[in-house]
């Protein structure tokens, strides 16, 4: 990136918010007859103005002298501070001749700068500025100070600069330390060859912690041996020396450590302090520093405690991402260590922020082991269970998609760890007519599949919770796990006695005087609420409107119609398939279980009437799944033939009992 060519460019470093430029700018000389005004406001309002205009590209010559005699000397502190503005953007040499330019074009004498003659008496206004006695207008104008590049503007202020340093006032001295280290940086050389000697003998001497902060800035910048011998000597004492010293040091000590390692030792001490400090920003850079720094196992145990403190203490979600993303960071290297950490890490699942809960889960996922999962999966079954047992205002935000999240991660334990599968799936059971119905019902599925042991005591479950699932799909899981994993006589007769009794009889549509009701049902409900309007007499004898708003009474509700019942009757033409299906398996497989031939025959004859009854209702029901009509009246058909044909049956029963696992 070049560099600025002229004065506006370089000395640029504000914004100007103001309604000067409404109907346009003045010109040079109402801006030059406006500073003559006797009123504060009308010479704000001008040199304004003649900001805007330089910013502008405007040169406006005449105004600078007119700032000098009728600005500078002005004790209206807004007006001082739009002088220092005015300094900032106005031109501060003089404009090469043609001459010149052609001679340094032609490889002659490069062009000299030279200094404005008015320049000299706004260096004398500053000088009288940073002698002022009120205390204020020096530390602004050492403020102002640190924006100037001009080394013929700084070398007469240099002296005025130091005495600064000795003021009475910390505000003056922690801005005076700003002015040396800046016109060190820019010009030390030639301006101030002793500052970081001048810095360093301050720095001892300094109570403030503003000063002192930006006194180890300017060593830490100009003269990182004197700053290191500093910290060195006051090492018990830096916890005291305030968050942005803190701060400071651990860029030195970062910065320091990369150049030379065998320096490690020297920070170590005062490293593993600030791991403790109040500020969250000193803990956090401090632990980072250390893991940077060492790879020691009590170095990362330190750091990853207070990653672990600062993820339970803090409520900005920005922080917690953070601090969780370095802790993914350090579970690649040092995973044991974590592990020993990984129950307060799931103290952070109380966030209200689902993101953060997931980032949570999955780095507590990757940490588990045989030694912890039962802590683990204890503490997951509890907050499912906080998830229904939250109200409604607190836990909308995150309450459907966080228990997901659970399921999915206790999900995973039960795989990963046989032990603790028997101990959840009962208790996620409980949840199959909640939101997270269908993982629940898909880690189900995977449990008694991998699991046979546990198989006949989660279709007992399964079976007796049959009638309070309200979800389709959940229901098409449940009934297919029953019709595959029903290998007893007595989990078939129970599953398949469940099943038609809440399917009910045929015929599966809606009969015509429910139907009524249903319609009068949905207009009354329709009709909103009446208003009623009416004059009364008061108790004073004067009359008065009364409003009465009416609403139609709500109907109590009678219907106890099984879920089943209902999912079919409303024209789930899918799910009538995956009923012929479960009811066929189980017919299929009641003679292998020894079940008595009268028992067979009755469930057979169960099953058919019930299949007829779903052909009938995917005929007669308009729905969204009429297209699936063709392809479920050939798979009940398959299902009849296969319990009423002998040859069909003795082809298909190992087709229907045993493949539709595989696939």
């Amino acid at each position: 990136m070049s560099l600025a060519t002229n004065s506006n460019e370089s000395y640029c470093t504000f914004t100007l918010a103001s309604d000067v430029t409404a109907g346009g700018l003045p010109s040079e000389e109402e801006i030059a007859k406006q500073l003559e005004s006797n009123d504060p406001k009308i010479k704000r309002h001008a040199l304004k103005a003649a900001i805007m205009a330089m910013l502008g590209g405007e040169a406006l010559p005449r105004i600078l002298m007119q700032v000098i005699r009728f600005c500078i000397n002005s004790d209206d502190k807004p007006l001082k501070k739009l002088c220092m503005l005015y300094w900032e953007v106005v031109p501060k040499y003089q404009e090469p001749s043609s001459d010149e330019v052609l001679r340094a074009a032609s490889g002659g004498q490069p062009v000299q700068r030279k200094l404005l003659p008015e320049m000299i008496l706004v260096c004398n206004a500053l000088m009288n500025d940073l002698n002022h006695p009120n205390e204020y207008v020096r530390g602004s104008m050492l403020r102002f100070l640190c924006k100037v590049k001009d080394e013929e503007i700084l070398g007469p202020l240099i002296p005025s600069i130091k005495a600064c340093l000795s003021h009475r006032h910390q505000y003056v001295r922690k801005n005076a330390v700003l002015a040396v280290f800046h016109a060190h940086r820019l010009h030390g050389e030639t301006l101030i060859p002793d500052g970081p000697e001048l810095v360093d003998l301050f720095i001892n001497a300094e109570t403030d912690i503003g000063a002192r902060r930006n006194a180890f800035l300017m060593l830490y910048h100009e003269s990182e041996d004197l700053a290191i011998q500093f910290l060195a000597r006051n090492l018990d004492d830096v916890s005291k020396f305030g968050d942005g010293f803190a701060l400071l040091v651990l860029d030195l000590t970062r910065k320091a450590c990369r150049r030379d390692p065998n320096q490690k030792s020297r920070f170590v001490r005062v490293l593993f302090q600030m791991l403790s400090s109040n500020s969250a920003a000193v803990s956090y850079e401090a632990a980072w520093t250390l893991i940077s720094l060492s790879n020691s196992p009590t170095a990362v145990r330190a750091a990853a405690v207070t990653y672990t403190n600062l993820l339970n203490s803090q409520n900005d979600n920005n922080v917690m991402m953070i601090v969780l993303e370095r802790l993914e960071q350090l579970k690649k290297k040092h995973s044991k260590i974590l592990q020993e950490l990984l129950m307060d890490i799931l103290r952070a699942l109380s966030s209200p922020n689902p993101d953060i809960c997931k980032k949570v889960l999955d780095v507590a996922m990757a940490l588990v082991t045989n030694k912890n999962v039962a802590d683990v999966v204890t503490t997951l079954k509890r907050e499912v269970a906080k998830t229904t047992q939250e109200s409604s205002d607190s836990s909308e935000d995150k309450g459907k998609v966080y228990r997901n999240m659970l399921i999915q991660a206790i999900h995973g334990c039960a795989v990963r760890f046989p032990d603790v599968a028997e101990s959840v799936v009962h208790t996620l059971m409980d949840f199959l007519s909640s939101d997270g119905g269908m993982q629940v019902i898909i880690f189900v599925r995977a449990i008694v599949e991998r699991y046979p042991a546990l198989r006949p005591a989660i279709l007992t479950k399964l079976i007796n919770t049959l009638d309070e699932v309200t979800n389709n799909n959940v229901m098409c899981v449940c009934l297919w796990i029953l019709g595959e994993y029903c290998e007893t006589s007595e989990t078939v007769k129970d599953a398949f006695d469940s099943v038609t009794e809440q399917l009910g009889e045929a015929p599966y549509v809606v009969q015509a005087d429910d139907k009524k009701a249903q319609e009068k049902a949905a207009a009354e409900a329709a009709k909103g609420p009446k208003m009623v309007t009416k004059n009364v007499v008061l108790a004073d004898g004067t009359y008065a409107t009364q409003t009465i708003y009416s609403e139609a009474k709500t109907p109590a509700v009678t219907d106890k119609t099984p879920h089943l019942r209902k999912m079919i009757i409303a024209g789930d033409i899918f799910l009538g398939a995956i009923i012929s299906s479960s009811l066929t398996k189980m017919c299929l497989r009641a003679p292998d279980v020894n079940l008595d031939p009268v028992s067979v025959k009755e469930m057979t004859v169960k099953s058919l009437l019930a299949m007829c009854g779903i052909v009938k209702m995917a005929e007669v029901t308009v729905s969204a799944q009429k297209s699936s009509l063709a392809d479920c009246s050939e798979r009940v058909t398959l299902c009849c033939r296969a319990l009423l044909d002998p040859k069909a049956s003795a082809l298909l029963k190992k087709t229907l009992l045993s493949e539709g696992k595989s696939s």
